[in-house]
């Protein structure tokens, strides 16, 4: 019988033993499922979390591929012990969450919804901040996968003007795209920027210095992708300057954020505890079934990570 191993934190196995024992049901198939890591010589399946129990895939010897049950994969696939296919999550809830997250952000800064709620002070203010409309505002979403792609179509239904940039060439209807060394193009003059790249060692603080200071002057940073891409001090010194006006962040290096840094105190900064989407158990059961069933069946599987570019 084809075996399943559930490999994540102990919390998300409550989480997901129900809604993935019926995915598999509804796709039709009934392998063994379990979180137990004894006896890896019989799994031929990993459902993945890198804060799980499973390190060294070198004992799993019947082991046919690893589902990753998040979107970001640097966590694993520069583990050398990993011979086999790797799967990223694409969810359509995720995706949705995002989207989400991504347009009321984009609209708080847009509105100036801070400086109104600042106020409640019994002062009418009624001419003293009259927003733009939406398609004044430039907005560029670095990274046009999943996420990215449909965050972008969303704001262009808002009638922002929405510029894109990807490290292979992309083509999103309505989207300005650049890729591979056009990045500064794809940031000239943006108002807001939403960061959305995969981390890899070509993304590795791709917003810097000069990243910002193609920005337009008092531009709006909002990072729900990777914390990686953001090379700290410089944002922290485009913010002490008034380069950048304010960062809205979700995610960074180090998880939890620390006490002590100063993103917690900076008058600028927003931070959010990586909640701006969340891989949601229904929705991505049913993938991780499809890509069992799929392996089960001799399909390709979907959303293989191409290992050499680290995504």
């Amino acid at each position: 019988m084809t075996r399943v191993l559930f490999a994540a934190a102990d919390a998300r196995w409550a989480q997901y033993e129900a809604p993935l024992r019926a995915a598999l049901q509804e796709a039709g198939i009934a392998p063994r499922l379990d979180c137990d890591t004894s006896q890896p010589e019989e799994v031929d399946y990993i459902v993945f979390a890198p804060n799980g129990p499973v390190e060294d895939f070198s004992p799993f010897t019947g082991l046919k591929a690893v589902l990753n049950l998040w979107a970001g994969v640097e966590g694993i696939v520069g583990n050398p012990t990993l011979k086999v296919p790797l799967t990223r999550m694409v969810d359509t809830g995720l995706t949705e969450g995002m989207v989400e997250w991504c347009v009321g952000q984009t609209l708080r800064h847009h509105l100036g919804m801070d400086a109104q709620i600042k106020h409640q002070d019994g002062v009418w203010r009624h001419l003293e901040f009259i927003p733009p409309l939406a398609r004044t505002r430039k907005v560029c979403v670095l990274g046009l996968g999943a996420l990215g792609s449909a965050v972008a179509e969303a704001l262009l239904a808002l009638n922002f003007r929405v510029s894109g940039f990807s490290r292979r060439p992309k083509d999103v209807s309505g989207v300005t795209c650049y890729s591979g060394p056009d990045i500064l193009k794809a940031l000239d003059g943006a108002d807001i920027v939403i960061a959305l790249l995969p981390y890899t060692r070509a993304t590795d603080s791709i917003l810097d210095a000069e990243a910002f200071a193609a920005m337009a002057s008092g531009a709006v940073v909002l990072n729900p992708g990777r914390g990686g891409l953001i090379d700290d001090s410089a944002l922290l010194a485009a913010l002490d300057s008034g380069l950048i006006s304010h960062a809205t962040l979700d995610v960074f290096r180090t998880e939890p954020l620390p006490e002590d840094d100063p993103y917690w105190a900076h008058p600028k900064v927003t931070v959010t505890p990586h909640i701006a989407s969340e891989t949601r158990p229904d929705t991505a059961s049913r993938v991780i079934a499809e890509n069992i069933r799929r392996g089960m069946a001799g399909e390709p599987l979907l959303h293989l990570v191409d290992m050499d570019s680290g995504y």
